[in-house]
């Protein structure tokens, strides 16, 4: 009895500090990988782009300094984001939440009203001469904050099983997500994204698992009954089933990335070679470009691509494992959502494992709202890794007789690298 009482004092002291450095230990070296995996893949985007432009430039009719030079605003620009959002504190963002979220909702109003482009015709950007916004980026940073905010105020609470105070909230959010994004944006891939965001972030604060299935359920419903209700999603639905029935109409761009893949064999065609670049391949440099770096750089070139992305996704884990402050790790985990899931969207749609679903690849496909999101959230996790604790000062574990661990974290098993480090408790 009076060791639970002390127990609670514990978890209500963590994260209650507005210094990172009271409440996720000394300030130190941040993690370097983070910055140097970030300007490795932009590098890469920018090799590929430079060199498919005489292509893109020949079918659409531009120069063909316009997509380079695009590029390369877009990754100057998400360069400062990432070097702001590393010298801001974490928590400020915490105190943002609100203008974030109004700032996002309004964006969601403003797109609804902007006119459809002749190609695009989804309520997705917000356009104004050559200037263009995706507002589902916003919204993805909104609610990235948002939720590491609610669930660690839950968690400090100990609320987190509580069906009106934690639970209520979670489904209002889904139901936003799926009406605002998916429904009137028309942006399926992007509300996946924000999806496995949440269910990540939701499965790593300690959820009671129930809750986490039925939050589960819910999303496979209300997906299957968008997808039964859309025509045009039924359509890529039987496209994505049947693509070779497809390859003149709905699934064109399915059977071109298949022909781009292909093509690069073992080794690829080289950098100064693309076929599927000159008007072939839709969205060559955006949505498509995995297909591109396929046809360039062959089964070789795209693996250790692919190996880049998965050490990234290494380094985010081991700032989560480190990360003390649960709203810092919670922060943390929702990223590591946000990059991999999209990552795995763009490049299985590439290979014919997904339906095509106009998902960036991160960090190298063209696209300036993406790439400058996605920077800024690097950016912080660069700050929160100063920040990280290599001592566990609270044991937490155990391990069995057959040489095991016990670890659990909020009630849930656990292996023993993600035993979160906790606080330490003050002198008496």
């Amino acid at each position: 009895m009076n060791g639970q009482p002390r127990r609670s004092s514990t978890r209500a002291r963590l994260n209650t500090s507005n210094s990172p450095a009271t409440s996720a230990g000394r300030k130190h070296k941040p993690d370097y990988w983070i910055l140097i995996l970030t300007a490795l893949l932009m590098t890469i985007g920018l090799v590929v782009v430079y060199s498919i432009s005489p292509g893109l430039a020949a079918s659409q009719n531009v120069s063909q300094n316009y997509f380079i030079s695009k590029q390369l605003i877009d990754v100057g620009l998400g360069l400062a984001v990432f070097a702001l959002a590393a010298f801001t504190p974490s928590r400020w963002w915490l105190k943002a939440t609100k203008p974030l979220i109004i700032a996002a909702l309004i964006g969601s109003a403003v797109v609804m009203l902007t006119p459809v482009d002749e190609i695009y015709r989804a309520h997705r950007w917000i356009r104004a001469g050559g200037f263009s916004f995706q507002v589902a980026e916003l919204i993805k940073y909104a609610l990235l904050v948002w939720a590491a905010g609610f669930l660690a105020e839950q968690w400090r609470r100990g609320r987190l099983g509580d069906f009106h105070a934690t639970f209520k909230p979670l489904l209002i959010v889904l139901l936003g997500i799926g009406i605002v994004v998916a429904k009137l944006q028309s942006d399926f891939g992007s509300a996946g994204v924000m999806i496995a965001m949440l269910g990540l972030m939701v499965f790593a604060v300690g959820i009671p698992m129930k809750r986490v299935f039925l939050i589960g359920a819910l999303v496979i419903l209300i997906l299957g009954l968008s997808i039964m209700t859309t025509s045009y999603r039924r359509e890529r639905l039987t496209s994505f089933l049947h693509p070779q029935e497809h390859c003149l109409d709905s699934s064109y761009q399915a059977c071109q990335a298949l022909v781009s893949v292909g093509s690069g064999g073992p080794l690829g065609l080289g950098l100064g070679y693309s076929v599927q670049a000159y008007g072939y391949l839709p969205e060559a440099s955006d949505d498509s470009i995995f297909a591109i770096m396929a046809e360039k750089f062959g089964f070789v070139g795209t693996v250790i691509i692919l190996a880049i992305y998965g050490v990234f996704i290494t380094r985010l884990k081991r700032v989560i494992e480190r990360t003390s402050d649960q709203f810092n790790r919670l922060l943390v985990v929702g990223i590591l959502a946000w990059l991999s899931t999209q990552m795995i969207i763009n490049v299985g749609a590439m290979i014919g494992l997904l339906p095509i679903k106009g998902i960036t690849l991160p960090l190298i496909s063209q696209g300036g709202t993406s790439l400058i999101f996605l920077t800024a959230a690097l950016g912080l996790v660069f700050q929160i890794s100063r920040y990280t604790n290599y001592n566990v000062t609270e044991p937490t574990s155990s391990i069995t007789e057959n040489g095991r661990s016990s670890d659990r974290f909020d009630g849930r098993r656990v292996r023993r690298p993600y035993n979160t480090p906790t606080a330490t408790r003050p002198r008496t």
